[in-house]
């Protein structure tokens, strides 16, 4: 099931020691738009935060090159409900298509804003992107060094965008990864992702994949919604 392959993430994130494991019916969540300010722009983006006081860990979610659907903002209120302080970025907001470097500095830009609330631990903070998200994960956790986790779902490893490939990046990798990918992924192939995987072990970093028979590009959303299969 698709809630399952969202189980598997957050487990990652405890895991690596960002969360303590609670049940989604033991947090109640507040969530809204707002904007994260780079660059002097002000990116319409969308947040959501347990009610309780804290410090909770905090995950920058990237959504994919179809914009921050409703999909990403409902996976936004479920992360919130296990823990987390979520910011889901809306990386989109002024051009399809930003550089790498304008991406970057949102980024950079939007753990500050995290780190700046009462209610996160700067000291957990972690990533997550689908799609061009995904490639995003692979791209920037091993130059942010303020993630200690990602992960990335069915991103693209040897895409070098406006800068350079993922996969140009393993040797810079010091932060646990976790990687899901669809065997029926034709924007990125899953022959692609296990050279990748080939190359992470060979540089000895932490990662983990989870590879899901018959699963294509994009499945956790279907027509921009969450998509829950029985």
């Amino acid at each position: 099931m698709k809630v399952r392959f969202f189980g598997i993430a957050f487990i990652v994130l405890v895991l690596v020691g960002l969360v303590p494991f609670v049940g989604a019916q033991d947090v109640t969540v507040q969530s809204g738009d707002i904007d994260v300010t780079s660059g002097d722009k002000a990116y319409k983006s969308y947040l959501a935060a347990p009610t309780s006081a804290g410090p909770h860990p905090a995950v920058v979610l990237i959504h994919s090159f179809r914009g921050l659907e409703q999909g990403y903002r409902t996976m936004t209120d479920e992360l919130a409900a296990r823990g987390f302080v979520v910011l889901a970025v809306g990386w989109q907001t002024f051009e399809q298509s930003p550089s790498d470097d304008v991406v970057k500095k949102l980024v950079e830009d939007s753990i500050a804003l995290l780190s700046a609330r009462e209610d996160v631990d700067k000291e957990r903070i972690g990533l997550t992107g689908f799609c061009a998200g995904g490639r995003y994960t692979m791209l920037l956790l091993p130059q942010i060094s303020s993630f200690k986790a990602g992960v990335a779902w069915y991103g693209f490893p040897n895409n070098a965008g406006s800068s350079k490939a993922p996969k140009d990046l393993i040797g810079d990798l010091k932060a646990p990864m976790l990687i899901i990918h669809g065997t029926e992924d034709q924007p990125s192939p899953i022959g692609t992702i296990y050279d990748y995987a080939g190359a992470l072990a060979a540089a000895k970093a932490s990662f983990e994949l989870k590879v899901y028979a018959s699963e294509p590009h994009g499945f956790m959303l279907q027509n921009g919604v969450r998509h829950r299969s029985s």
